[in-house]
Parts: C-alpha cells; sequence; structure tokens
C-alpha cells in the first residue's frame, strides 16, 4: 500500500510487541507519518480478569512497558497510556491525538481477533483509517500451504515450506516519535490491578531481552544442538518470554543466530536447530489461526469424546511436585518457583499428566497459563496437544515418556533434581530418578524417607502406560 500523501498523525497501539526495534506496524507508521507517530498502548480489563492470566506474566509485561516508556522519551515523545476496553480507549487516544489513523501488529488468538475486529470498526465508524500488520513470526498465516491450497498439519512438510523463503531481515530500530498532548499517566503497578506473585522476578524490557540473546550467541549456541535437551546445562536461551510479549522478535532473533554461524563455522549446528525450533512456535500458531477450535478441544476429531479415567485428586499432587517422579517433581516446583520450565521437562510433565494420570490435557494447559511468564496461547496448546496425542501431530497415542527414563537420560548425573527437589540431593545418581528402588540402608544414609519427606510414586507408569493405550483405542473404536 502507498502512503496517502495527506495522511498527518498516526497512532501507534502498542500490544504484544513492547520494542522500538523491528517493530513491522510502528516501522510502517512512522514511514507513512514521516515521523508523527503517536505511541499508545491500554490494559484491559477483559484480559486481566482471564482465569488463565499468571501474575508473573502481568509483572514481566509491566516491566517491559516501563522500559519501553523510557524508549519513547528518548525518541521524544511519552507512551501514552489508558486502561478499558480497547474498542473505547483506542478510539479516544486516537481522536485525543487528532490522528488520522491508528496502526498496530496482528494477534492470532480467537478473542484477540474478535476484539481487533471490534476496534477496527469503531474506528472507521469514527472516520479512521486503520492498518495493521503481520509482525510475531517469521512467517504469517497464509503465506505457506500444501499443493491442495490447505494449512499445514504437519510440522515438517511445514518446515520445509517456510525454509524454502528468504528468512526476513529485522528492521531498523524507531528513533523519533512525536510529541503530543495527550495526559502523562504513571504505568500501572502489579498490585494496582489487583495480582501478586512470589515467584521469581523475570526481568523485562529490550534491553534485557537484547542481554538474554546476546549472552546466548556467545556461551550457548555452539552446543545448542547437542546440550539443549539437558534441563542442567542451562544451555536454552531463555528467551520464550521476550518473544511472547515482543521485546524482541523472531526476525532479530534469527538474524543474529544466523550471523554468528557465519563468522564462527562452529556455531552453524547450534543456529539451523535453534532456528527449527522458531518455527516450531511459528507452526503452532499457524494452527492456532487456521483452526481456532483447537482453544477448547482436542484438533483430532476422534479424541473430541475422549473420557479421561485418572483419579481427579492426583491433580493437586502433580501441581505440587508430589508425584513420587523426581524428574517430575523437579519440572513442577521449577515452574511454580519461576514461572518457568525447561521445555524438555515440559514435554514429561505434559506426557506423565495425561498419559500416566490419565488426567484432561486442558487441566495442564490452564495451570501452566496460570504460573509461566512466558505463556503463549499458541505454543501452549500446541505443546499439550502434542504431549496428549490429540492435536496435529501424527504420532501415536502410544507415544508415552517414561519419567524415570527421561531422567537418567536428561539428568544423569541429578543435578536438576537435585536442585528443585533438594529432600533427594543426598541420593547417588544411581537412585536419583527412582529413588523406590534405592536399598534401604541407602536411603537411610541418604536421609531420605519415602512416604515422609519424599512421597512414594503415586501411580505405576508401566500399568499406567497400559491404561492408556486402552483408553485411547476405545474412544477410537467408537
Amino acid at each position: 500500500m502507498t502512503a496517502d500523501q495527506s495522511l498527518l498523525r498516526i497512532l501507534f497501539w502498542f500490544r504484544n510487541d513492547l520494542r522500538l526495534e523491528d517493530n513491522t506496524g510502528l516501522a510502517e507508521a512512522v514511514r507513512d507519518a514521516r515521523g508523527d507517530v503517536v505511541p499508545f498502548y491500554t490494559t484491559e480489563p477483559e484480559a486481566l480478569s482471564r482465569p488463565d492470566l499468571a501474575a508473573a506474566r502481568v509483572r514481566f509485561a509491566l516491566e517491559s512497558l516501563a522500559a519501553l516508556g523510557r524508549a519513547v522519551e528518548r525518541a521524544g515523545s511519552h507512551l501514552a497510556l489508558d486502561h478499558g476496553p480497547a474498542v473505547e480507549t483506542v478510539v479516544r487516544a486516537a481522536r485525543a491525538a487528532q490522528a488520522d489513523a491508528v496502526y498496530w501488529n496482528e494477534e492470532y488468538g480467537r478473542a484477540s481477533r474478535r476484539r481487533d475486529a471490534a476496534v477496527e470498526r469503531a474506528l472507521r465508524g469514527a472516520g479512521l483509517r486503520v492498518r495493521h500488520f503481520h509482525d510475531r513470526l517469521l512467517v504469517p498465516p497464509g503465506a505457506v500451504a500444501t499443493a491442495t491450497g490447505k494449512p499445514f498439519v504437519v510440522f515438517t512438510p511445514f518446515r520445509r515450506a517456510c525454509e524454502a523463503l528468504p528468512l526476513p531481515g529485522p528492521l531498523p530500530r524507531v528513533t523519533r516519535l512525536a510529541p503530543h498532548g495527550l495526559p502523562r499517566r504513571p504505568p500501572p503497578t502489579l498490585e494496582r490491578l489487583g495480582f501478586s506473585t512470589d515467584q521469581e522476578p523475570w526481568p523485562g524490557g529490550a534491553g534485557e531481552a537484547r542481554k538474554r540473546m546476546t549472552r546466548f550467541v556467545r556461551s550457548g549456541l555452539r552446543e545448542y544442538a547437542t546440550r539443549r535437551d539437558f534441563p542442567a546445562a542451562q544451555a536454552t536461551a531463555c528467551i520464550s518470554a521476550d518473544l511472547t510479549l515482543g521485546t524482541l522478535s523472531p526476525r532479530m532473533v534469527a538474524a543474529q543466530v544466523e550471523a554468528a554461524a557465519v563468522e564462527d563455522r562452529r556455531l552453524r549446528d547450534g543456529a539451523r536447530k535453534f532456528v527449527s525450533e522458531l518455527r516450531w512456535r511459528d507452526f503452532y500458531a499457524h494452527v492456532l489461526h487456521h483452526f481456532p477450535r483447537v482453544e477448547t478441544g482436542a484438533f483430532r476429531r476422534e479424541y473430541r469424546d475422549l473420557v479421561w479415567e485418572g483419579d481427579p485428586a492426583h491433580f493437586a499432587s502433580w501441581q505440587a511436585g508430589r508425584t513420587g517422579y523426581p524428574f517430575v517433581d523437579a519440572g513442577m516446583r521449577e515452574l511454580a518457583a519461576t514461572g518457568f520450565m525447561h521445555n524438555r521437562v515440559r514435554m514429561v510433565v505434559a506426557s506423565f499428566l495425561t498419559k500416566d494420570l490419565l488426567l484432561d490435557w486442558r487441566l495442564g494447559e490452564r495451570h501452566f497459563m496460570r504460573t509461566l511468564v512466558d505463556g503463549d496461547l499458541a505454543s501452549n496448546n500446541g505443546g499439550w496437544q502434542w504431549a496428549a496425542s490429540t492435536g496435529t501431530d501424527t504420532q501415536p497415542c502410544f507415544r508415552i515418556f517414561n519419567p524415570v527414563l527421561q531422567g537418567r537420560r536428561f539428568d544423569p548425573d541429578g543435578a536438576y533434581v537435585r536442585h528443585w527437589v533438594p529432600e533427594l540431593s543426598r541420593l547417588p545418581a544411581r537412585w536419583m530418578h527412582r529413588p523406590w528402588e534405592a536399598p534401604a540402608s541407602m536411603l537411610t544414609e541418604a536421609q531420605v524417607t519415602l512416604g515422609g519427606d519424599y512421597p512414594p510414586p503415586i501411580v505405576d507408569h508401566h500399568e499406567q502406560r497400559a491404561r492408556a493405550i486402552a483408553m485411547y483405542r476405545r474412544v477410537r473404536q467408537r
């Protein structure tokens, strides 16, 4: 679209894109309005009242919003803030700023799309122009399709189709925004919004995001392909919250790892694997966009009537990290304490809830969204449905992680468990992931009392595996 030369002023509505660097909609607004862009953000009661909104994520967003405000001031403006339904606050801000148009970057959840459609109708009804842009992904929805023109529902062909497209490069940082007369308001606080959390802080803001990414490229990228599945190795970038809230763009991330691999050939395998993981994020966003029904139910029709046969009382034990399976318990305790969990461990604890405890994946999905600092609707839903075998993945229901073998393989010396399950810290690595099999003398020496300070397994994995397969087969036969 060619910019209309009569366009004088644009209101840019920040959402989950809290940065001035490589921000597609913001860059387009600055270009079209020749810098006469008013930055705006609104907190929304409907979003803040969601039962699956994590306090840690709100805190991270507020810190990122404060950092964005400081960056906007350095660009010669100030971040206009409001609170209320977006269909009211965005129109009000546009009128107060005497804007000719409102720009924003798209989001792909069903509620977000409904909200954006209502805001667009209100703006156009008020005589304002609207433009919105794809920004959250390397490849936006609709850019790739199968040979028959349908959305991809299997990751590998999706990845190959995306890799056939040029990898988009980042846009320059916006350095100038418009001064304006909208009132200066202090950013909201966590307490004023009605939230509190004891979880460890996760520093927010684009500056902190860049630090995390630079640190990973320097110290973690080289071994990423081989060490990424080991939670104690700290071989991941830990930028998932930054991608969720938009303090980093995926284009910036891909460009940085690709550039590092060009400079140092030893980083190539890590860079290739890392960009492939970004493709998974894209894939689940595409699935959510094309099949919004996954928000509430199974993607695979044959599992929509699956009857979950587990004991509901076991859910609390899983949440608390008291299942008797140390690798699972370590992950759940890490989540409770930090709002984060290593990706390999996420898969294991999700498999355990659905395939060992035989409990509905939606219980785990909601618990994660209530707790994760990086909770992303598409990625979280996709991961849970993958683990439960109800999603797009073609793997059969008998893909069931053995929590003992997973622990022995990916935490062989028990360092991860020792950190998060300290009551087992004196156990030798040989028994760390199966303390119930340790000799009584070893338990005594390690000061472990099964059934006291640490529980015995609440279920038998091998028995539950057989029950899970039978449970899935029954619904498929129906």
